[in-house]
């Protein structure tokens, strides 16, 4: 990335569009069990309507230890799944057959920089293929090139369990 800039693509359209937004109906009827624990559906709300909205993501990671769970937007900082829960971050969301209330915690610069690395650590082939084939970012495989990729436009959120009867 150095010295060329990468470019964010556009959110798909069309039928495109409703590809990636099929996983939200595997959930819709009772099979979010069937996309495993490598995918998140997000219930948020609408930071405009306020109105419900769902989106599904990948969990780049998932730590065992605090229970959080490490996705990243893909399309930058102006997906609109992203931009509401910056506004309202306490959501439920659904990994496999659970579901639990969390409170979403943006990363920081340097923090998503490492995230990113970590997941192109452990994922090499999914890392390359998401991020040049799918969402238009040239990268040459190093973990500088991930990193600022992480940092400059690929901002990652940990969702934090919280416990909602302490209310």
């Amino acid at each position: 990335m150095g010295e060329q800039k990468a470019k964010i693509k556009r959110p798909s359209r069309g039928f495109k569009r409703w590809l990636f937004r099929a996983p939200i109906w595997f959930y819709r009827v009772g099979l979010g069990g069937l996309m495993g624990r490598r995918f998140v559906l997000l219930n948020h709300v609408g930071r405009k309507s306020g109105l419900p909205r769902q989106a599904v993501v990948e969990v780049a990671k998932h730590d065992k230890d605090t229970g959080d769970y490490i996705i990243a937007s893909g399309w930058g900082k102006q997906a609109d799944w992203y931009k509401n829960l910056l506004q309202t971050p306490e959501i439920t969301i659904q990994v496999g057959w659970r579901k639990m209330a969390v409170t979403a915690v943006p990363l920081t610069p340097e923090q998503s920089g490492g995230a990113m690395v970590d997941y192109a650590r452990r994922y090499p082939t999914a890392a390359r293929t998401l991020m040049k084939r799918l969402l238009g970012y040239e990268v040459d495989g190093t973990e500088g090139d991930y990193r600022a990729l992480g940092h400059d436009l690929v901002p990652f959120i940990a969702l934090q369990p919280r416990d909602i009867t302490a209310t």
